[in-house]
């Protein structure tokens, strides 16, 4: 038997968000609630863990919106600003905790969060008006936290070696511009697969819709929900268009396993 994960996606929009700043398409004054994205994070529940990956500039709002109020641990998937920038916030679970919390990522995402954010990584005071990070560098092998196994899936996003996750049958994979062979071994027989799809057309650094499409049909999960998307991309549009397993992931979404 699985073990039995739940899945809450915080936001799928991509860096500049949907509606886009001074946008009038017609997916930014889209009156569907499903066009509306914040920048992409999403919530792991598994084993009485609670995992979030990414911290991106909304997750103020989207813990708000969700009622998030407890974090055990933080999955970095890449030290761009819009998965990171929102790390301040966490100052408020370590308030509600009155613990530090423990984050994870590459060699990359430490360097990056040591040198840009280091007084995260400070003793606490007494009022726990910063974030009090324990700051966990891993590799591509799997790891436990909390009794759970947590398994990183290298990808590229552009030249950079990056992360996605896996826990149980769901996977996580935002900002992949190739899966490397080795990493299509990590993903059999998966439940649910959350997967990067920017935009019609390809980018240098993340899937379009057809490279997101074949490296689905590829890895054959039960089911597919796509994220990390632009305003160019309407979620009736797209889901119109998408094959039986594969459908258009929205801010709130909730994925039980």
């Amino acid at each position: 038997m699985s073990l039995p994960v739940e899945i809450t996606l915080l936001g799928v929009g991509s860096s500049g968000g949907t509606p886009a700043l001074g946008c009038t398409c017609a997916t930014c004054t889209s009156t569907n609630p499903k066009n509306k994205r914040t920048r992409a994070s999403a919530v792991f529940r598994a084993g009485g863990q609670t995992f979030l990956i990414d911290t991106g500039a909304d997750l103020r709002q989207q813990s708000m919106r969700e009622n998030l109020l407890h974090v055990d641990a933080v999955l970095y998937t890449h030290p761009h600003a819009d998965h990171l920038h929102g790390i301040d916030d966490l100052r408020a679970f370590c308030w509600l905790q009155k613990a530090a919390l423990p984050v994870f990522g590459n060699t990359l995402m430490v360097e990056h969060i040591s040198s840009r954010f280091s007084y995260t990584l400070l003793s606490p005071n007494n009022f726990w008006d910063k974030p009090v990070l324990t700051l966990n560098e891993i590799g591509d092998a799997p790891f436990e936290f909390g009794g759970v196994t947590i398994t990183p899936i290298p990808v590229l996003h552009g030249k950079w070696p990056i992360h996605g996750y896996r826990i149980g049958n769901a996977a996580y994979i935002t900002d992949v511009s190739e899966i490397p062979e080795a990493s299509f071994e990590r993903l059999h027989g998966l439940d649910v697969l959350f997967l990067d799809c920017l935009r019609e057309n390809p980018h240098p650094t993340h899937f379009g819709v057809e490279q997101a499409l074949t490296a689905a049909k590829r890895i054959g999960a039960k089911r597919t929900v796509l994220i990390h998307m632009t305003h160019e991309l309407s979620h009736e549009a797209l889901s119109a268009r998408m094959p039986a397993g594969i459908e258009v992931g929205y801010d709130g979404l909730r994925v039980e396993i």
